[in-house]
Parts: C-alpha cells; structure tokens; sequence
C-alpha cells in the first residue's frame, strides 16, 4: 500500500458531494440571470428619463408668476455682485438709428446713503420708496413708513409668461389700502407680457378696474419683461415693444394717471427707441449703488435685495427724483 497517495485517495472518495455542489455553483455564477438584465436595463431607462425630465422641470410650469421666473433666472445668469457698467459707444450707425434720449445729469457720486441706509441725491429733491408683490407676504406700512420709506409702487397683477391669462396679486387691494392708510405715497405697476396693442388694451383695462376705487399719488407703469428664456415674450422687437408702450401710456393719461416706463440697461439699448418714449418719466432697473447710465432718469431701481422694516426678506428699493 503506498501510504503517500491514500490521504488524496480518501479525500475523492469521501467529499464528492461537496465537490459536486461547488462545481455547480461556479457554473450557476458563470451565467447571466434573466432577472438581472431586466433590472439592469430598467436603472438605465429611469436614468435616461431623469436626464432627460429634470431639465425641462422649469418649463413645465409656464403659467406661473413672471416674477418667480424672472426671480429664478437672475440667480441663475448673474453674479451675486453687480458690475460698475459704463456706457458703450458703437463705433457704427444702428441698424434703426433715432436721437438719443436726454443725457443723465448726475454721476456716480451725486447719490449718498441717508441715516436709514436708503440711497438719495445730495441736495436735490429725492425720496425712497419700494415696490412690492405678493412675494413679499403680509408687509407691516406702518413699520415700513417709520422705517423712512416714502413711497411704495403695488403690484396689482400679471400675465402667464407660458399661457397669457391674466391674474391678480392676492395682496394689491390689501397694500394699496394699507400702504395708503400708513401715510405714504402709492403708485401701481402690472407685469406685462403682451404681444401686441391687443394685449396691451386687455391689460389697460384689467389695471383700471384695479384702480377704480383708488387714488395714487406716483405714476402707473406697464412693467414688460422677459422673464425666462422661453418665455412667449421672448421674441419680441423694439419697434412693436416701444409701440406698446406708447399706447399704454397715452391711454393711461387720457384716463388721468401718470404713467412710466421700467426697463433695465439690456432693454434700454436692445429693446426701445428712447427718443420716442421722452415724453414719460423713465424707471431704471441698475442693481449697484453709483450711477452710470447715460439717459436721464426719474426714478431708479437701485437694488433688489434690499432689506426694510415691515418687509420679511428681499426687497426693490428704489430713489425717486422728478424733474
């Protein structure tokens, strides 16, 4: 007997079951279960789907306030600290060339911060005021009017920027009155999306049923904005723009408002024929604290994450300074 080979003998003949079960795991191991390529291919197909869904998320609620998208898209395409812009001189003639509105008189250092950290013109006439929504919840007017504030410019209302119905601020009838009621000036605005004098009419009129009850005391303004990049205003041209508010603010005089005109820089240049538009007080939207626009203006937006008393969380504050 050669007792060298018997431990290997005796291990064959005494594990073949377990030998057996091995062997027929390893092959188990070596093929794809069915189950497994289902489940595989289902984790692809949710992520191809999430991919494809999460973007378009912002555009599947069209019918939403503008503001909120307007809101949503500042954050998202301009840095947190607004630059020192300059104007800018084209070197050739516009495609559509028109007189230049009037020349702003005032520079960078003509406009200081009060005691209540509000800006103002130096020795000239100014005053501060806000304009508010129903972003800014229920708003203590009297806490604001202590605070300095003078004046405040109510939203009464907006066009879907994706549908075009028109919709009321669930606060305007309640700032108005109390806003008016705390001792300062009001004026109103209504965040326009027309297309065309149709729109413009539809909305003229939504404003003075508004308005039918109250008094103001500063101007009204058509506040026309593009508020997203796929907003159904995104394609508009400056000649059916200025024309639109030309209307408007013809309309508007004739029933005994004084109405103006908001736009930011961008606008101003790409979207307006200012000459046109001289006879109407101009509202500048320029977030910083020194003055570099080259038109005249009467009233300027110099912030919109400004903090006043009465008012939870950000706010437009804004100088006033009729001529």
């Amino acid at each position: 007997m050669n007792l060298l080979k018997l431990p290997e003998e005796e291990k064959k003949d005494t594990y073949p079951e377990e030998e057996a079960v091995i062997g027929h795991l390893r092959a188990r191991s070596r093929r794809i279960r069915p189950e497994l390529v289902m489940g595989i291919v289902a984790l692809l197909a949710a992520a191809l789907l999430a991919a494809v869904l999460i973007p378009s998320l912002p555009y599947m609620f069209r019918d939403e306030d503008p503001e909120t998208a307007k809101v949503q898209h500042i954050r998202q395409t301009e840095p947190v600290e607004e630059t020192i812009l300059e104007p800018t001189v084209s070197e050739t003639e516009p495609e559509n060339p028109t007189i230049p509105p009037d020349r702003n008189p005032y520079n960078r250092y003509d406009f200081q911060y009060n005691r209540h950290n509000y800006l103002l013109l130096q020795n000239v006439n100014s005053s501060p005021g806000v304009d508010v929504s129903s972003h800014q919840g229920h708003i203590d007017w009297t806490a604001v009017k202590n605070s300095g504030i003078e004046f405040a410019v109510i939203r009464l209302g907006y066009r879907g920027y994706g549908s075009g119905k028109l919709v009321e601020d669930e606060y305007a009838k309640k700032n108005l009155k109390e806003a008016k009621e705390a001792g300062l000036k009001i004026g109103a605005y209504f965040f326009s999306q027309a297309l065309d004098i149709k729109e413009t009419d539809e909305e003229i009129q939504f404003i003075l049923n508004m308005l039918a009850d109250v008094n103001l005391d500063m101007p009204v303004i058509l506040d026309w904005e593009i508020p997203d990049p796929e907003a159904r205003t995104k394609n508009m041209d400056a000649r059916t723009l200025t024309d639109i508010q030309l209307h408007f603010c013809g309309q508007m005089k004739k029933m005994g408002f004084q109405p103006m005109i908001y736009f930011n820089w961008h606008q101003s240049e790409n979207l307006y024929y200012l000459s046109e538009l001289e006879e109407y007080p101009f509202w500048l939207a320029l977030y910083q604290d020194r003055m570099t626009y080259p038109w005249k203006v009467e009233m300027w937006q110099w912030t919109s994450s400004g903090r006043v008393p009465g008012i939870q969380g950000n706010v437009d504050i804004n100088v006033y300074m009729p001529y």
